[in-house]
């Protein structure tokens, strides 16, 4: 089967012009100055937008405690 309208290579190649990637934008945390990605929480200090929005040392402590229970149960 031939193809009827055949696009042409520039044809194409203009039309993917718009399909490269864009490098991710950083900003400095207001909080600590530390550089993150614009429009989400800090990972360093939990903060957004001049609020404290996660409470990162509760989550440390969960995930420790998770961890311990989990090597205890292993070595039974």
């Amino acid at each position: 089967m031939v193809v009827r309208m055949r696009s042409t290579k520039s044809h194409t190649k203009n039309r993917r012009s718009h399909h490269a990637l864009e490098s991710t934008a950083f900003t400095k945390c207001e909080n600590c100055q530390v550089l993150k990605r614009r429009h989400t929480v800090c990972v360093a200090c939990g903060f957004y937008r001049g609020k404290k929005v996660l409470d990162l040392v509760k989550k440390t402590e969960k995930k420790q405690k998770k961890l311990k229970a989990k090597a205890k149960e292993a070595r039974s």
